[in-house]
């Protein structure tokens, strides 16, 4: 099995080889804004429990700038982190009633300008969390960018409670970020339910991997440096 760097590089290269990638460029070292990001999040209206949802979670990473701004315009709550959790308040709270530009809005820059700082502690319940991935596969696994911090975000949530087992996980991604081979999964690591291209929905099935229910102290402490405040 390869190593999830070596992931990370194949697929990189492979989508900046085939121009399958937007700004910014190169993709390497981000979650790749894949041309087509659009068009997925559009299929989002094809799943209930998107359609239902009034509160979600997205990751702050451009090809999830079109759900982010979806949502925003269907009237959803969107909570955002703040890009490495660097500020206190690590989470924006984007209430669409409140906003003079939803487009700006769902963009990191305008969701600062915009939104609002919070702690975990004030996260409503999520109904769904949007997530970016550089690799998936049709087992759920999944690979972001290295930082460690969307699982981190996860982990914060189930903490608090804001998320749980049953919140359903989306990501959307290029048709080449879908890897038929496996890929690594370490107990911190969160899978998807949902992988959506802009031709396709992929239900996963939720047996394969469990989802992390909280924390995992003793992996992520060191990822977590100056925010041990999260300890409860």
């Amino acid at each position: 099995m390869k190593s999830k760097d070596e992931i990370r590089k194949f697929i990189w290269d492979l989508l900046e080889e085939k121009k399958v990638v937007l700004f910014p460029r190169p993709p390497h070292g981000r979650i790749p804004n894949f041309i087509g990001a659009n068009i997925a999040s559009d299929k989002l209206d094809e799943i209930s429990i998107w359609r239902k949802a009034r509160i979600i979670k997205s990751n702050p990473d451009s090809p999830q700038k079109w759900i982010r701004e979806k949502a925003l315009k269907h009237g959803k709550t969107v909570y955002m982190a703040v890009p490495k959790l660097r500020e206190e308040r690590c989470f924006i709270e984007l209430n669409p009633r409140k906003l003079f530009n939803i487009s700006k809005a769902a963009t990191i820059k305008g969701a600062f300008k915009q939104g609002i700082l919070v702690y975990p502690d004030e996260i409503e319940y999520i109904d769904v969390v949007i997530t970016g991935s550089v690799a998936v596969n049709k087992k759920g696994a999944k690979i972001g960018k290295g930082g460690g911090f969307s699982d981190l975000e996860y982990a914060i949530g189930r903490e608090y409670g804001f998320i749980t087992e049953e919140t359903p996980v989306i990501t959307t991604v290029h048709l080449l970020q879908i890897l038929d081979e496996d890929i690594p999964m370490e107990e911190h690591d969160v899978p998807v339910d949902y992988i959506i291209t802009k031709d396709e929905i992929i239900h996963i099935d939720p047996n394969v991997y469990s989802k992390p229910n909280g924390i995992k102290w003793d992996i992520l402490g060191e990822k977590l440096g100056r925010f041990l405040y999260f300890r409860r």
